[in-house]
């Protein structure tokens, strides 16, 4: 899969430089830059994504992510909104718990707030968009994962 998308970028590249080079190279740049910039906090997420995965017993994930309910799954989706993260790290960390025996249904709600609710970045939220916007949409999603992990122990 990765080569066939790896491998439509690369079509994709050489036909923009075919039909503006100096457009091409200027996106190219501007591509740079913007993964040299993201690029640090990529891999220090993935760095502090590691040293929870090796420090934290296998044993107490299990427990942790295998409560059912309302008050289970407002336990791991409160986890979730403090520590935000982008998705794909996010769904790379669930995979990695869901291999150490965490419950799907409990994965579903961490996920879910761990990319949509940021009480971490809340702050930063609320001067852009006011506080009863940012409460509400946070309070919302909440809510909403809630929902999706009850939804998917029921469907699973």
């Amino acid at each position: 899969m990765s080569a066939v998308l790896y491998g439509g970028a690369a079509v994709a590249v050489l036909v923009s430089w075919r039909v503006d080079p100096e457009r091409t190279r200027r996106a190219l740049r501007i591509g740079g830059k913007s993964l040299q910039g993201l690029a640090p906090r990529i891999l220090g997420m993935v760095v502090l994504v590691g040293l929870v995965l090796a420090l934290v017993p296998p044993e107490l994930i299990r427990k942790l992510f295998s409560y059912g309910g309302i008050a289970g799954f407002t336990l791991v989706s409160a986890l979730g909104a403090v520590v935000t993260m982008p998705a794909p790290i996010a769904f790379a960390l669930v995979g990695s718990l869901y291999k150490l025996g965490a419950q799907p249904a409990s994965l579903a709600a961490f996920v879910t707030t761990l990319t949509m609710v940021g009480i971490m970045t809340a702050p930063m939220e609320v001067s852009c968009f006011g506080s009863r916007f940012t409460f509400m949409r946070q309070s919302l999603s909440f809510v909403t994962a809630i929902a999706i992990g009850l939804m998917m122990g029921v469907l699973l």
